[in-house]
C-alpha cells in the first residue's frame, strides 16, 4: 500500500484544485481509479440552504515580471503562488501598487501562504516573505490567465452496499492546491480505505464515501442527501490532516457518545499509537456541516497533526517532506479498525439466563486452566456470557473487561454454534 499511496500522491500533487473547476474534476478522475464513484455537477447559482454555488474558476497561468525581467511568483512552479479564485489581470504597476496584492507570512519567511478569494472577485499573489523583501523599485508586469464564469461545482460519491440499509459515511475534501497533509492525505486515506472495505467478504452496513469541495461541496451534498442521512446514518467520519507521523487526535461528534465516537475511542485505546480525544468544535472541517443543528449527525473526525496546530498548515511547507506514507498506511488501518469494530458490534442474549451454562459438555471449557492463555480464554468467554443480556453490546462488554472488542470475536461463532447465544 505504501508505494501505491506515494504513486497516487505524486500524480495528484501538481494539480491546481479549487472548490470548482477542471483541476477538481481531474483529481476526482484519478481518485476514481481507486474508489469507483459517481460524479455529480451542481450548476452555478444553485441555492443550497443559505449558500449559492459560485461561478466556476479555472486557471492556466500566472506570474509577475520584475523591472529587471525576472519571472517570480510563477504559478507553474508552485500553484500556491496565485490567490486561489483570483480573477484575470494583465497590466503594469508600481511596486507600491503591487504590494497591495501580495501575501506573505513574516513569521515564516520561507513559506508561501495559501490564500483564497472564493466569494470576492479580486486578484493577488502569494510570496515568501524573504523574496518579498528583495523586490526592487520600478514597473512590474502582473499576469493571471484565469476565468470565472457560469459552470458547476463537482463532487464524487462511491457506495458499497451491505446487508442492511444502515450506513457508515466517510467524507473528505479535494479542493486545495498543492498541500500534502491538509489536502491529499484525506482523499488518499479514504480511497485506500474504500478498497479495504470493498474486499470484505460481507458487510453489515452500507458504506458511503464522499469526495467533495470543503464547506460548499458538503453543503450542496447535504441539501440533496441530508434527510436520507438523518434516517440511515449509524456513524460517520471526516478525513483530513491524517498523513503525517503525529499522534492521533479524535474529535468527537457534537452528540459525544454516538457509535461513531464509541468505536473510535475504543479502537484508539487498544492500539499502540499515542492519541488524544477532544470535544466537538466548529473550528475544523466539514464535521461542522454534518453536526449543524438541523442534521446533528453522528460524525466525528480522526486526524494526525491537526489543522491549525502545526506551523506548516496552509503553506507551501505542508509538502511531501512533511508527511509519511507509512503513517498514512497506519491511518488507513486505524480507520479500518473503526469499521471492523462497528461491523462486529452487536447485542447478544444468552439462551441459558439462569446460572452459568455447562460449557464442558459442549466442548467449550478446557480440561485444564493451564497455561494462562487458556485461563484468559475461558474468563473472557464467561464474561461475554454474563453480559449477554440483550442490553449491553460487544463494545460495552469489552469495556467492562478492559479488553478489545476484537478479543471477543473468537467466542461468537462457537457460542452461536452451541446455541448458547442469539442476536438480540
Amino acid at each position: 500500500m505504501i508505494s501505491q499511496l506515494e504513486k497516487y500522491f505524486d500524480r495528484l500533487w501538481p494539480i491546481c484544485r479549487s472548490i470548482t473547476g477542471n483541476g477538481l474534476r481531474e483529481s476526482l478522475k484519478i481518485v476514481s481509479e481507486l474508489a469507483s464513484m459517481e460524479i455529480t455537477e451542481v450548476p452555478t447559482g444553485t441555492q443550497v440552504f443559505d449558500w449559492v454555488v459560485p461561478k466556476e474558476w479555472n486557471i492556466s497561468d500566472a506570474y509577475i515580471i520584475t523591472p529587471s525581467g525576472k519571472k517570480i511568483c510563477d504559478f507553474k512552479v508552485n500553484n500556491l503562488h496565485v490567490v486561489n479564485y483570483a480573477i484575470a489581470v494583465d497590466k503594469k504597476i508600481s511596486l507600491d501598487e503591487l504590494k497591495k496584492h501580495l501575501y506573505s507570512i513574516p513569521e515564516m519567511p520561507d513559506a508561501i501562504p495559501y490564500i483564497t478569494s472564493y466569494y470576492s472577485e479580486k486578484w493577488g499573489f502569494c510570496i515568501s516573505h524573504n523574496e518579498l523583501n528583495t523586490l526592487e523599485e520600478g514597473e512590474y508586469t502582473v499576469f493571471i490567465d484565469s476565468t470565472l464564469e457560469e459552470g458547476s461545482l463537482t463532487y464524487g460519491e462511491a457506495i458499497l452496499n451491505g446487508e442492511t440499509d444502515k450506513e457508515i459515511l466517510f467524507s473528505t475534501y479535494l479542493c486545495h492546491p498543492s498541500m500534502a497533509n491538509n489536502e491529499l492525505s484525506g482523499p488518499l486515506v479514504q480511497a485506500f480505505l474504500y478498497q479495504k472495505i470493498a474486499s470484505l467478504p460481507k458487510r453489515k452496513y452500507t458504506y458511503r464515501f464522499l469526495f467533495a469541495p470543503e464547506t460548499i461541496g458538503v453543503i450542496a451534498y447535504l441539501h440533496k442527501h441530508g434527510i436520507h442521512l438523518k434516517e440511515k446514518l449509524e456513524a460517520g467520519y471526516v478525513l483530513t490532516c491524517c498523513g503525517d507521523a503525529g499522534d492521533f487526535v479524535y474529535k468527537q461528534s457534537k452528540r459525544i457518545n454516538t457509535n461513531a465516537d464509541r468505536a473510535a475511542k475504543h479502537v484508539l485505546k487498544n492500539q499502540t499509537i499515542p492519541y488524544s480525544v477532544i470535544p466537538f468544535s466548529v473550528g475544523g472541517s466539514d464535521e461542522r456541516q454534518y453536526c449543524s443543528p438541523g442534521f446533528n449527525l453522528p460524525v466525528g473526525s480522526l486526524t494526525r497533526s491537526m489543522y491549525q496546530r502545526y506551523k506548516e498548515y496552509h503553506t507551501s511547507l505542508d509538502n511531501k517532506s512533511f508527511i509519511s506514507f507509512e503513517a498514512m498506511e497506519q491511518t488507513v488501518n486505524t480507520y479500518f479498525d473503526f469499521v471492523r469494530a462497528l461491523e462486529l458490534n452487536e447485542k447478544y442474549i444468552t439462551t441459558i439466563p439462569y446460572c452459568e451454562p455447562q460449557l464442558g459438555k459442549r466442548g467449550l471449557y478446557p480440561s485444564s486452566t493451564e497455561p494462562l492463555a487458556a485461563r484468559k480464554l475461558i474468563h473472557d468467554r464467561m464474561h461475554f456470557l454474563t453480559y449477554a443480556d440483550g442490553e449491553h453490546d460487544l463494545m460495552d462488554i469489552a469495556e467492562f473487561k478492559g479488553i478489545s472488542i476484537f478479543d471477543l470475536e473468537e467466542h461468537i461463532a462457537p457460542l452461536l454454534e452451541a446455541g448458547l447465544i442469539k442476536k438480540a
